[in-house]
């Protein structure tokens, strides 16, 4: 048998739920850092490391740079081609 309210609260208003969006924990956009680097910005770096495909990483504040077909402890000089928010694509120029 199904157990009964109190007649209080049977009555009482229902609260909406918060989703999503109301969450304290993420900062909001606003916080976000800025790139460091631009598109078709040309600049010279260290390849540190390589990734999981095989593409060399460049850091520059600790913003991540993949550059194809170099290697590791490489000094290049390196185009960027396109800037996500949290890692850049670049090409060797020389």
């Amino acid at each position: 048998m199904p157990r009964r309210l109190p007649e209080k609260t049977r009555n009482a208003p229902i609260k909406p739920r918060r989703y999503g969006s109301q969450s304290r924990f993420r900062p909001s956009r606003p916080f976000l850092q800025t790139t460091p680097v631009k598109e078709n910005q040309e600049v010279e770096v260290v390849i540190a490391d390589i990734g999981s495909r095989g593409d060399g990483i460049a850091r520059i504040q600790s913003y991540m740079i993949f550059v194809p077909r170099s290697k590791i402890g490489e000094r290049v000089k390196v185009k960027i081609l396109s800037v996500r928010e949290k890692f850049a694509v670049a090409e060797k120029i020389a």
